[in-house]
């Protein structure tokens, strides 16, 4: 029988054993550890660490995912309000541009249609004025050229008196006279009327008298009423007229 020499155990309070076993690995130099069991060497089951982190870390991914879609929906409702929000604001720009646009042309076109219609009115007065001048000028060229249409003028007038009228007495100018006594005999002989020459009477016109009143067939009466229908207020001697000759 063989004896076995016992193998020595270095004692407890050997140094050399006593280095071997002062180093340790602290905590923050360690990237994953876990607990030993029986069989680790033999092949069992692989250490439970990095399961259990992946189990930690799939609902961190989770929470993740759920985090950004809430925040992606956040951003959608903000974007959906704010385009809402914006074409709201717009519609109620062009209602108010459209209201102010319309209120400042509306007060545009009154303006311009009253400068429109004072325009017209002066233009109307400025027409009148003018056909009077005009017409001025040719009755006193017609005069001139006919001085005797007085006598239609003088026969028109006397007609013009009732038939129960009596001292009836018709006024000219002293250079219509003549005209007037050939022109108008027969009336004036048939209304028993006298026939006097007036230097005040224009030439051209004339006035009767009577026991009833006095009928103005003068020259600037006539004239007055005339341009009165036109709109204008101008006198028969409201200016000289060269090519008329005629005195006023």
């Amino acid at each position: 029988m063989t004896s076995s020499k016992p193998k020595s155990v270095p004692s407890p309070n050997d140094p050399a054993r006593a280095a071997s076993y002062a180093r340790f690995i602290p905590r923050e130099e360690l990237n994953s550890f876990s607990a030993w069991h029986p069989g680790d060497l033999d092949g069992g089951p692989a250490p439970q660490a990095n399961v259990q982190r992946g189990r930690d870390e799939a609902p961190r991914a989770d929470a993740a995912a759920q985090l950004a879609a809430q925040l992606h929906a956040a951003r959608q409702a903000g974007y959906q309000d704010g385009y809402r929000d914006g074409l709201v604001a717009l519609e109620g720009f062009k209602q108010s541009f459209a209201l102010q646009t319309t209120a400042q042309i509306g007060t545009l076109l009154q303006s311009i249609g009253a400068e429109l219609a004072g325009l017209q009115q002066e233009m109307a007065r400025t027409l009148a004025v003018s056909a009077t001048h005009l017409a001025r000028a040719i009755v006193r060229a017609e005069l001139v050229a006919q001085p005797a249409l007085v006598a239609a003028v003088a026969q028109e007038a006397v007609d013009t008196l009732l038939l129960s009228a009596r001292h009836i007495t018709l006024r000219v100018h002293p250079d219509d006279h003549a005209f007037v006594a050939t022109g108008a005999a027969d009336v004036l002989a048939a209304r028993g009327a006298r026939l006097l020459a007036d230097a005040s009477m224009t030439r051209g016109g004339c006035q009767v008298e009577s026991d009833i009143g006095v009928i103005d067939a003068s020259i600037e009466t006539r004239w007055r009423r005339a341009a009165a229908s036109l709109g204008c207020d101008e006198a028969w001697d409201g200016g000289a007229d060269a090519a008329a000759g005629v005195e006023p």
